[in-house]
């Protein structure tokens, strides 16, 4: 019974990922809120759909993830801040931002890991500037990701950052 229900629901969550490909924006919305509604259960045919060759799907893939904040989706969301589509970008940020001081670590991982490329530092600009401003009384925390913000500012990111965010995550081992 258990195996049926469980198919059942794959099928659907299958069917409506299908959907938020469709040409129709009224059918896109609803497979989307109907994602949404499912939330935790639909994450992993969401993360995969960011993978998506159609541009749509990827989109509202990451608008959908940003509703469900669930932090399973934190580092396929990390990958799609390097998407080609800004918008596409800018949604797997405010995903990211929905699910919170979860997605610093593993951000600041990346910006450790790659720290030139341009579009993972602009996204990982706007989340870390939104956590900062949103945790005013975590300080310590907001400390060591001002030394990060700072980076990305600076004249020279793609130099900074990495070793911003490798003194950061060396930091947050403390905290």
């Amino acid at each position: 019974m258990e195996a049926n229900k469980r198919k059942i629901t794959s099928e659907i969550i299958s069917g409506l990922v299908n959907k938020l490909g469709s040409n129709d924006g009224f059918v896109r919305e609803h497979a989307r809120l109907n994602l949404i509604d499912l939330g935790k259960e639909a994450v992993p045919s969401l993360i995969q759909a960011l993978a998506s060759k159609q541009q749509q799907i990827r989109w509202e893939a990451a608008k959908a993830l940003a509703k469900i904040a669930d932090p399973a989706s934190i580092s396929s969301l990390i990958k799609t801040l390097q998407d080609e589509v800004f918008d596409i970008r800018w949604l797997a940020a405010e995903a990211l931002i929905a699910i919170g001081s979860d997605s610093v670590k593993p951000l600041l991982i990346a910006l450790t890991d790659e720290p030139k490329e341009l579009f993972l530092r602009e996204g990982a600009h706007h989340v870390i500037k939104y956590i900062i401003g949103q945790n005013p009384k975590d300080l310590e925390l907001n400390e060591i990701l001002k030394s990060v913000e700072q980076a990305l500012d600076s004249a020279i990111p793609s130099i900074a950052v990495g070793g911003a965010a490798k003194d950061a995550l060396e930091k947050l081992k403390t905290l």
